[in-house]
């Protein structure tokens, strides 16, 4: 397990890097001060577990668990603190456990020890999510297949100028007959492809919720956010849980229209409404009908002021 400790008095900083180290296996990778230096820190690596203050400088411990709170990634919070009266929002936070000032010995070696054996058993659990995903996944092309082959069945040479569905970023030349090189075909003067979430008719991504599939206007989508293994798509007609990873979404969608602004998250440009100046010259993006806000990671910045013209 990788830890990050967030203190501002050094002294017991040191103390809990000691304990940390003297009664587990965990690997204190640093430790900081400030909230928002936190915040930077974790825009660039993940950690496991955070080991946080509450009283501390530019954002307190309450707030930057919040935010925290949001990521795709979630570490494990044990907030150290001298006041008691935090514990009951703490939890509600779903923090790990809530250690108070000046540290017991015992009490320290027992919380990490629970801490090792969650660690432990969430990845196992995760570990058999994967196969879980990888059937639904599976579920879902045999979905999307089914759909193209009965619903969005057509000519040839009527989709002629089409992507190749194969390789949707590839257009595919018509030759005589109208059949497209390097598209698959059954039947005479009809079209049957595997779906790889883009409509064989007119360049829609088809979106999963539940067992059906909802055709749906890229131009219609907000934004998309990786969740573990899944990832969440926000659009005008609702949210979709979309069975593979954000780059493999991404993929999906047209290039010029969505851009990855940050590992986790993934906004249509057009829906942009407001750009917000964040910490560390980063931005928060404000979206069209949403109250949802969409980070910039500090390593997209250059990219998107270029596309952004700012």
């Amino acid at each position: 397990m990788r830890a990050l400790i967030v203190e501002d008095e050094i002294p017991a900083s040191e103390e809990l890097n000691y304990l940390i180290r003297a009664h587990s296996a965990i690997e204190v990778v640093d430790c900081l001060e400030d909230g928002l230096d936190v915040l930077k820190f974790l825009q660039e690596q993940e950690v496991d577990v955070i080991f946080l203050d509450i009283n501390i400088p530019s954002l307190d411990g309450m707030m930057l668990a919040h935010h925290i709170g949001m990521f795709a990634r979630k570490p494990y919070i044990v907030f150290t603190t001298a006041y008691k009266e935090h514990a009951a929002e703490a939890f509600e936070l779903e923090a790990f456990d809530y250690i108070l000032k000046p540290y017991d010995e015992k009490r320290i070696a027992a919380m990490l020890k629970k801490l090792e054996a969650a660690f432990r058993r969430d990845h196992a659990e995760l570990g058999a999510g994967t196969k879980t995903s990888e059937t639904v996944e599976s579920g879902y092309a045999q979905i999307a297949s089914q759909t193209a082959s009965n619903v969005h069945a057509v000519p040839m040479k009527a989709v002629k100028g089409q992507p190749n569905m194969e390789h949707p970023s590839i257009g595919g030349h018509v030759g005589e007959g109208g059949t497209s090189s390097g598209e698959k075909h059954a039947g005479t003067g009809t079209h049957s492809a595997a779906v790889q979430g883009t409509s064989v008719t007119s360049g829609k991504i088809n979106l999963l919720r539940n067992d059906n599939i909802i055709v749906t206007d890229p131009a219609d989508i907000y934004y998309a956010e990786a969740q573990e293994k899944v990832t969440k798509v926000y659009a005008k007609s609702g949210e979709y849980t979309m069975p593979v990873s954000i780059s493999d979404f991404h993929a999906r969608l047209p290039q010029e229209m969505f851009f990855r602004c940050h590992r986790s998250y993934l906004v249509n440009l057009s829906q942009i409404r407001e750009i917000v100046p964040w910490f560390n010259n980063t931005y928060l993006l404000r979206l069209r009908d949403l109250e949802a806000e969409v980070p910039v990671s500090r390593g997209k910045v250059k990219e998107f002021r270029q596309l952004m013209r700012i």
